[in-house]
């Protein structure tokens, strides 16, 4: 038999028997929804990073050509005249949080339900109303509590500080929220002292207690002289006090807080320099009094005060009193 020179052709029957990763089988089926919804994923991670860097370029000052909000923002430490080493530009980075970011923070904080036992909504929205004015800034805060997230997260881009009398609770929220500034601080004083050291302030306000010195080496019983050295050169646009405990005759009370806080304001450097100092718990008797006698009724702002809350603007510079923290009339108020 002659054999075959052209071309062969091999056909070739598939199985009759499908597999059981077959076309039709559920890992089949299983294995092509993760692949849709894989797809989806990355279709939406690109979208969103996308939109991210449009945003981020549109944010950008000098993309634009034109002064946006982080120029605006480096101006707030200079309205305040400066200082040694304690610019929100060398703390942060200079840019504060977007508007609606903000009011979105401060609504969710404030609404009914949401607020904290130690802070009520209108007080939270007082503070709030400031810290947009100043934010991105130097701001100090005595006292640690539920709203020292929101604090720190409404003064972003800025430098801020905590000062609390527990020691533990600072160790404790610093673990909380990883790059936490705050330092514990020994008080000296009680509520049931008050009376004696303010009248012992009073009696020494041309000398020891006088309203414009270096704290750190101040001999007056009400300043606050062990925290860390760096914190007396700051210029501190806003300082809160909310602390320490003032509830009991044995607790520490705030009349020291008030009153650094009163020369930590009136000492910054500056012609032009202001800082906002606003004390809670102002209904009662050691914050009212020690507010009056140290930050002064004449600088108390009654548009962003509430009946627990006190709003003051006090001046520093070289046209501050150094023999008394009010002037006349204010003195004679405080008594």
């Amino acid at each position: 038999m002659k054999g075959l020179s052209g071309a062969k052709l091999l056909v070739v029957h598939p199985s009759s028997n499908k597999s059981p990763g077959g076309a039709g089988s559920p890992g089949a089926v299983l294995g092509a929804r993760r692949r849709v919804c894989a797809a989806v994923f990355l279709a939406c991670f690109a979208c969103v990073s996308l939109a991210t860097t449009l945003l981020s370029a549109a944010r950008d000052p000098g993309a634009a050509g034109a002064p946006g909000r982080a120029s605006a923002a480096f101006a707030v430490p200079a309205r305040g005249g400066g200082g040694g080493g304690g610019g929100a530009a060398a703390a942060g980075t200079g840019e504060g949080l977007p508007g609606y970011v903000f009011d979105a923070l401060v609504q969710y904080s404030s609404a009914g339900g949401n607020s904290t036992a130690s802070m009520p909504g209108a007080d939270v929205r007082a503070i709030a109303a400031v810290l947009k004015r100043r934010a991105p800034c130097n701001l100090l805060v005595f006292g640690l509590g539920g709203e020292t997230p929101l604090w720190r997260a409404l003064n972003h881009g800025g430098r801020t500080v905590f000062l609390d009398e527990n020691q533990y609770y600072v160790s404790h929220l610093e673990g909380r929220h990883p790059g936490l500034e705050a330092y514990d601080v020994a008080y000296t004083t009680t509520v049931r002292e008050f009376p004696d050291l303010l009248d012992a302030a009073r009696a020494a306000r041309a000398a020891e207690c006088r309203p414009v010195q270096n704290l750190l080496f101040s001999d007056c019983r009400l300043a606050i002289n062990d925290l860390p050295n760096q914190l007396y050169d700051v210029s501190w646009d806003v300082i809160l006090v909310d602390g320490p405990r003032g509830y009991t005759a044995s607790s520490p009370g705030r009349m020291s807080a008030i009153f650094t806080a009163g020369v930590l304001a009136r000492t910054r450097a500056g012609e032009d320099a202001t800082t906002d100092v606003l004390v809670h718990d102002y209904e009662r008797e050691v914050e009212r009094a020690c507010s009056r006698e140290f930050l002064c009724e004449e600088n108390r702002v009654a548009e962003t005060s509430t009946r627990s809350l006190a709003h003051f603007v006090v001046r520093g510079g070289s046209a501050v009193r150094r023999d008394s923290f009010c002037s006349g009339a204010g003195a004679a108020a405080a008594h």
